[in-house]
This record gives structure tokens, sequence and C-alpha cells, in this order.
């Protein structure tokens, strides 16, 4: 986290930075930073990024999502007009097997044994756990989910599903509401990107 103008942009963005520990406070810079460089990347310019509950508060028309993990921040971003789904998670520090009960219900726990995938390699509870993060942004954020009360509360209430070497993860209480997410190694832990709507055509 050595780049360049990790200050807030804004009072929005100070407040909350100001309420941080230190270590804390240079991620939370550090993600509104590369936020906004995805979003110059794809032609958007945007200012400070304030935040509701868990969830960063971009401008309407803006999608963007961020992660940290490890003192490491990055960011993606979708241009204009897009009917996308963005949502994406780094996880630098590998995650205990018995962490499962906190992202998995009983009918996931195949993905732990076999996964699914055409390598016939299963799943870490690492990478399940990117996976539904990356997808709880993605689902949460999408027409209001919130306000009209269809955003998952939990990893729990996302189910995954492996659909080739990329895991389908749909809200339990919408199931069609549904998207494709892709998880990458990186070292010892992952990225997980989602990469679109499960059930329409990429």
């Amino acid at each position: 986290m050595s780049e360049p103008c990790l200050e807030p942009a804004g009072p929005a963005e100070a407040a909350v930075a100001a309420s941080m520990p230190a270590r804390r406070r240079l991620e939370f810079l550090a993600g509104r930073w590369a936020a906004r460089r995805a979003l110059r990347a794809v032609g958007l310019d945007c200012g400070e990024i304030p935040r509701a509950g868990r969830l960063p508060v971009f401008p309407p028309g803006v999608a963007a999502s961020i992660s940290h993990s490890a003192g490491i921040a990055v960011a993606v971003a979708g241009g204009p007009g897009r009917d996308v789904p963005l949502g994406c998670d780094l996880e630098l520090r590998p995650l205990p097997r018995d962490a499962a009960r906190l992202v998995l219900r009983e009918d996931e726990g195949e993905l732990l044994a076999h996964g699914g995938r055409p390598a016939g390699t299963a799943w870490s509870v690492t990478e399940l756990f990117s996976a539904k993060e990356a997808a709880w942004k993605a689902l949460s954020v999408l027409g209001g989910a919130h306000r009209a009360g269809t955003a998952p509360g939990s990893l729990r209430d996302l189910r995954a599903e492996p659909v080739g070497d990329e895991l389908r993860v749909a809200l339990r209480a919408v199931p069609a509401r549904a998207v494709r997410v892709r998880v990458t190694r990186v070292g010892a832990g992952v990225f997980s990107q989602v990469t679109g709507w499960a059930d329409r055509p990429a």
C-alpha cells in the first residue's frame, strides 16, 4: 500500500477513516483509491465513496466493487449502461476448515468433499468464502436489494454449486437470482470475481 494519494476524497470518507485503527484505515483508503482508478479505466470519474453498512455507495449509474486483504486492495468497475453484476473478493489468509460452518449449509458439504470440478478437486473453505463474498456484494447492490429486503443477510443465505470451473451462487430465498463466480489462486490465497448472471447467455 505504498501507492500515492491515500487520503480521504471528502468528508464522508474522512469520517469513516477517522474511526478506524491505522492498518484498517490504510486498507479502507487504498480500496477507495483502487476503485477510483478502476472507474477511470472505464471512462468514469468518481469523487469520495461513502459507505452504507459494509457496502461502498457509488453515485447513480456507477458500478464497482472493492476488496482488501493483508494490506492489499483491489477493485473492479463496469462501464456505464452495462447490465452486468459486479463483485470481487480478495482473501490472502487461508481460512481453517472449521470455518465452514460460518459459510456453508448442510446441502453444500459435498463441495468440500468432492468439489464437482472437471478436475475432480474439492473446493477449500477459503475459495467458497471468497466466492460467496464476491456474490454477496453483487447481489446486495442490484436493484436496491437491501431496500427491497431481498439482500442476503449472511453468506449462509447464499447457495453455491459448481458449474464447470466456476461456481453458481444464488440467493436461497430467490434461487433465480444467481451469479457466476470465478475463483483464482493468488499465492496461498484466492481472488474471486463475479463474471456475469448465472442463467443468462454470456
